[in-house]
């Protein structure tokens, strides 16, 4: 009997125990999150924003996007994310350049433009065709191809970066601005290039002021004109003003009514926007936009301004994969070659 109470008495002395233990566990227990996890502890203000840059990578010019992607690429620590836009047929092309290159450790998606989303927009001219291409117009579409993102850079193919991509994606849109560009006017040292070779800077280089439809607008042929080959667009601003749908609205009046053509100085993707945005766009840092080194194969900038630009555009016809052209160094300096050795630079003794 004496050795039964005995038994009795270990086994509720143990029975205490585990209780005790079981009361002090949950009173001082440890968060499942931080046993065998890593905790990310970093608030989402604190976390590395993603830019978001759009280029094109058209056929027959692929080259261009590959050099883009590799002077951004080259110059920045910030987290970009490249969405490469293409037509169907050329997207395998440029994903296989991209992944056997030293390329294939950038963020990218490639994103398919389908054409058929200009069907009866685009008035047909024989005098620039290239400026008909159905990529010319991803800018305009921004929206649909891009879903997740605020704020976006869109940027022709025609470029190389110098700077920080960041710095241009830092750039403040006002209140009530879809998007910001760089003036025409707003470069001084770009001002004796564009008279030396009789470029447009001003609205009437874009749009027939002969057309009634042009001058109900009530903008002054003497406007200063922007470029959209460089965009810092808002996302939300754009989808909220319907700008898709306004630049759609005017190039199906221009099929309608030849309100403007490539034998004006913008071809036909400037003269939309010129009309949607007037009076209602941010504007971008000048040497973050510095152009026209495609407009002449014989007219320079000094090599100096050149340094110290952010990016530089080749628009015009003359571009730094063909020859002639001018200041190809400085691009070629990006440029990877094709693995598949279908993209080859022109050169004089090419």
């Amino acid at each position: 009997m004496a050795l039964l109470k005995k038994i009795n008495q270990i086994l509720l002395l143990l029975l205490v125990l585990t209780v005790c233990a079981i009361l002090y566990n949950k009173v001082h227990q440890v968060p499942s999150a931080l046993k065998n996890e890593t905790v990310d502890l970093e608030s989402p203000e604190e976390m590395e924003e993603e830019i978001p840059v759009v280029i094109c990578a058209a056929a027959g010019r692929m080259g261009a996007a590959v050099a883009a992607i590799s002077s951004i690429y080259s110059n920045t620590e910030a987290n970009v994310l490249f969405y490469i836009v293409g037509l169907k047929t050329t997207i395998p092309h440029i994903r296989k350049w991209i992944e056997n290159s030293k390329l294939k450790e950038i963020k990218f998606k490639v994103v398919e433009f389908n054409p058929m989303v200009l069907k009866g927009k685009i008035r047909q001219d024989a005098s620039r065709p290239e400026l008909l291409q159905p990529l010319n117009f991803v800018r305009f579409y921004l929206p649909l191809l891009i879903q997740k993102h605020e704020k976006v850079i869109y940027l022709d193919d025609d470029i190389i970066v110098q700077g920080d991509i960041q710095e241009l994606y830092d750039t403040k849109l006002a209140p009530g601005h879809a998007a910001a560009f760089s003036d025409d006017c707003d470069l001084p040292s770009t001002h004796e290039m564009v008279r030396s070779v009789g470029m447009q800077n001003t609205y009437m280089g874009f749009l027939d002021y002969r057309k009634q439809a042009i001058r109900d607008l009530g903008i002054s042929p003497s406007t200063c004109s922007f470029n959209p080959g460089v965009i810092v667009a808002n996302m939300t601003e754009w989808k909220h003003q319907r700008i898709t749908k306004q630049l759609e609205k005017w190039m199906q009046r221009n099929v309608e009514e030849n309100l403007y053509s490539s034998t004006l100085g913008g071809g036909v993707a400037t003269s939309p926007m010129l009309i949607v945005f007037h009076g209602k766009y941010s504007t971008i840092n000048p040497m973050w936009h510095v152009r026209h080194l495609g407009w002449s194969p014989d007219t320079r900038y000094s090599e100096h301004f050149l340094q110290e630009a952010k990016l530089l555009h080749w628009n015009g016809r003359y571009k730094p994969w063909d020859y002639p052209s001018v200041h190809t160094d400085l691009w070629e300096s990006w440029f990877i070659p094709d693995p598949s050795g279908k993209f080859k630079l022109t050169r004089p003794d090419s």
